[in-house]
């Protein structure tokens, strides 16, 4: 399998890719959810890890300086993706990640880990973007912090919604930063590749499965 089917597969078995009726936070009704919430175990955080750092040596150019996750959910993940890079492809990349509350005694300031310095390339390291919130607030915090370069943001799961424009999120982030955004893996692919696929003897997309997703994303899926 490509670490792709691996991580769709490996989302399944953690209870993090599941499949029924939900609501989204933004109030649309869903027949599939992904809680990156679920992941609790170190051997998952370690896959997890192994999983954004495959698709970063795919697509992270050597002009990368550091690499920055958004608190909360950002944190685990880029301190795992740094450790599997350097594990597995001899990549040993400063990290950083933000306070929600900006530390007024010790060092103080808003930052944790590497201290991002001017001329700085920062790659983000996101779970599920949404709205693209946290992402614009990390671009936003930057500017007070040093003159740097947003290039990349990798995500585990591109959804393929409608941001607030016809395109998706990920695309408006595109448009608005210039930021190249990777996702380990798109809405599409999952629904390829678990397509009356059992996993561990169970099919979780079979036909009807299949169809109700269609029609979530011929009715909220990025028009461009």
């Amino acid at each position: 399998m490509t670490y792709k089917e691996e991580f769709i597969t490996f989302m399944v078995r953690s209870g993090v890719l599941t499949f029924g009726n939900f609501t989204t936070k933004s109030g649309r009704k869903t027949p599939y959810f992904i809680n990156t919430g679920n992941y609790k175990t170190g051997a998952q955080a370690a896959q997890l890890g192994d999983y954004y750092a495959a698709c970063m040596q795919e697509h992270m150019g050597s002009e990368v300086t550091a690499l920055f996750g958004p608190a909360y959910k950002g944190i685990p993940l880029v301190v795992a993706a740094a450790s599997s890079l350097y594990r597995n492809y001899d990549r040993d990349m400063p990290y950083c990640f933000n306070r929600k509350e900006v530390k007024d005694h010790g060092e103080g300031g808003s930052m944790v880990g590497y201290k991002p310095q001017d001329g700085d390339v920062i790659a983000i390291v996101e779970d599920v973007v949404t709205a693209g919130t946290a992402v614009r607030e990390s671009i936003e915090l930057f500017k007070h912090v040093a003159d740097v370069k947003m290039a990349y943001l990798f995500v585990s799961v591109d959804r393929m919604e409608r941001g607030t424009k016809e395109c998706s999120t990920l695309d408006e982030l595109r448009e608005d930063y210039g930021i190249t955004v990777c996702p380990i893996v798109t809405v599409r692919e999952i629904i390829s590749f678990l397509h009356n696929r059992p996993i561990d003897g169970k099919v979780y997309i079979d036909d009807e499965m299949k169809a109700k997703m269609e029609a979530y994303l011929a009715q909220y899926g990025a028009k461009a």
